[in-house]
């Protein structure tokens, strides 16, 4: 095997075994769905959203992430969990639906492993007052995981990694579990991810003892009102595999009439994180750019995040097909 190919071959064993195993995004805030399954349906609102992320721009083989994802609430009643601008109110009918539904495909490239995949998820909604929220929620998943080999260029022929499993690609089952807290002042969500911790003997020895490690994620979120118009949203994000390396998002957001936003995070693994973001009626656009704090700064032009996000469900005729439930 080369020399370069071999470096970058132990560089990924060690990650793919001891690191991060699933893409990071920066906009989570926007689509808390994406890392917690509890979330499908707890705004009341059926949003559709697409989020594309390129990570390290200008340097080969970085992450690159796709996803298209939707989920909607089974209402009784037109239902939307939103706020009065003066008395922050929180309005719901006296009976809503309590299920949520969701679902998501995605594309992430990292070095030579690709995913491919989708995910299917449900949720059930408990008012625990008034205006608290209580959602859990649990997701399948299934993805295409293998070893792009056109990356790769061997010397020897009997090279291991030729007829592994990973080189031919193999299909993932999992399952995601999450519990998400909503108010009209604050949120907050725990989710497990990849609980079935599936095994697979990829080549030789070496190679045996390789598995998809559980993640967990834990986030939070609250607002601050500062006058009719304006909110800062101080928010964290601690993600943790089993193999105990947590990783911080910190960071605080201002929102003005809720249609601008822009903030600004520190992760603790190393980067600077600056987001930004309007809505037009029912459209959401928003773009992060991340600022790496480590040597690979040098040669790339930082990480680039789109999303784009439609959410329908204001209009109180949408559901009545849905009073059967």
């Amino acid at each position: 095997m080369r020399k370069p190919v071999f470096i970058l071959l132990l560089f990924l064993i060690s990650n793919l075994t001891f690191g991060q195993q699933l893409p990071l995004y920066s906009q989570y805030l926007y689509n808390k769905f994406l890392i917690n399954p509890a979330v499908a349906g707890s705004d009341g609102y059926t949003s559709v959203n697409l989020t594309a992320r390129e990570q390290w721009v200008g340097y080969y083989g970085a992450p690159r992430t796709f996803s298209f994802s939707m989920q909607t609430r089974m209402l009784k009643r037109s239902y939307i969990l939103k706020q009065t601008k003066i008395k922050k109110e929180v309005f719901r009918p006296k009976s809503d639906g309590k299920v949520g539904l969701g679902g998501y495909i995605f594309s992430d490239k990292n070095g030579l492993v690709q995913r491919t995949g989708f995910q299917v998820s449900y949720a059930y909604h408990i008012w625990l007052q008034n205006s608290t929220q209580l959602s859990l929620g649990l997701a399948l998943t299934g993805y295409h995981y293998k070893i792009n080999e056109k990356e790769i260029n061997f010397e020897d022929p009997n090279e291991p990694w030729l007829n592994n499993n990973l080189r031919r690609g193999m299909f993932v089952p999992d399952l995601t579990f999450g519990a998400y807290l909503l108010n009209a002042k604050y949120s907050f969500g725990f989710s497990a991810d990849q609980l079935f911790q599936v095994s697979s003997i990829i080549g030789d020895n070496a190679y045996k003892n390789f598995k998809m490690a559980r993640h967990y994620y834990l986030f939070g979120s609250y607002n601050f009102s500062s006058g009719s118009y304006i909110e800062i949203q101080p928010s964290f994000l601690i993600l943790m595999s089993e193999q105990l390396k947590p990783q911080a998002d910190i960071g605080a957001t201002y929102i003005y009439d809720q249609n601008f936003w822009a903030g600004l995070a520190l992760r603790t693994s190393g980067a600077l994180i600056a987001n930004v973001g309007v809505k037009y009626e029912n459209i959401f656009i928003g773009y992060a750019f991340d600022f790496s704090l480590q040597e690979i700064q040098r040669v790339t032009y930082g990480t680039h995040e789109i999303t784009f996000a439609l959410k329908f469900g204001d209009n109180a005729r949408r559901y009545r097909w849905l009073n059967r439930y």
